[in-house]
């Protein structure tokens, strides 16, 4: 069975996109339809801006959506995807690619959820830290006993935890992750605390937008950051789409689950290849692909 993943935030570089505006006319079209839909040419700073300009949360997300979005439909015929998942933002990709929602209502969600992320952001100090080399459980309960907003966000791989709260909440976990024998406590350049209760404003407009959006049943499945298990409901697809800025994203879990349901390949569509990279910390036999 084939699998397809798509990237989330991280992922973005300057001149994301271009050899794919510039060789394909049904890729030219699609990002054009994107400018007039944003209202601005993203275009302009995916393929020339600076490291800056891209690392903005409403420019980054809808372009790491744009490139994984639009490269798969330029393989055509050969994307035939047997089960689909996506990191994170990746998640709105993903459901394009399995047809739940179309190209154009997708990237308004893209847009909406990049802004009223930025919001949230704005409203409190807060950031993002990766923990090396500690089991989860240990992480979990020191997370647990932390004054402060301080949770787990991203399961990445076995190893691999990013924590996710307050800027003093998260500078505490790191001292106490270190000591109990974290091999690094990083903190990450990110805007603020994504997956946690501080996204709570953000996740109420999003909301509002994805419950007005019209999700039809995809041809395959998709499994869900919230889960990590394989749906196909609309309604269900949707309700976990709205958990999910508050909720952590088991990667871990669904790389597990995509593998024991019977995934024998797996492609990443889009910038980088940090998820086939997750994929074979998982099996290191397994087959990977970049689209």
């Amino acid at each position: 069975m084939k699998a397809y993943v798509f990237p989330g935030q991280g992922s973005q570089f300057v001149g994301m996109g271009k050899e794919l505006y510039e060789s394909s006319d049904l890729a030219k079209e699609m990002f054009e339809k994107a400018n007039d839909i944003l209202g601005f040419r993203i275009t302009d700073i995916m393929f020339n801006g600076t490291d800056e300009d891209i690392k903005q949360t409403r420019v980054t997300q809808p372009a790491i959506f744009l490139h994984s979005v639009i490269l798969a439909k330029t393989l055509g015929e050969n994307f035939k995807p047997d089960m689909v998942a996506g990191h994170s933002l990746g998640e709105f990709s993903a459901l394009v690619a399995n047809g739940t929602l179309n190209f154009e209502d997708a990237l308004r969600l893209v847009f909406a959820r990049a802004l009223a992320m930025q919001k949230a952001c704005e409203a409190t100090p807060s950031t993002m830290a990766a923990i090396l080399n500690l089991d989860d459980a240990v992480v979990e309960k020191i997370c647990s006993n932390i004054d402060g907003i301080v949770v787990p966000a991203n399961y990445n791989c076995p190893g691999q935890l990013v924590i996710s709260g307050t800027v003093s909440a998260i500078a505490e976990a790191c001292e106490k992750l270190t000591a109990a024998g974290a091999r690094r406590a990083l903190i990450l350049p990110v805007g603020g605390a994504f997956h946690s209760p501080l996204m709570e404003p953000a996740r109420e407009e999003l909301a509002k937008a994805i419950n007005k959006t019209i999700f039809n049943t995809p041809s395959c499945p998709v499994y869900q950051n919230v889960t990590a298990k394989a749906v196909t409901n609309p309604e269900e697809i949707k309700a976990n789409l709205i958990a999910q800025l508050t909720a952590p994203v088991k990667w871990t879990q669904t790389m597990q689950q995509m593998l024991a349901d019977g995934a024998t390949s797996v492609t990443e569509v889009g910038p980088g290849k940090v998820l086939q990279g997750l994929f074979k910390k998982i099996d290191k036999d397994l087959t990977t692909f970049s689209a």
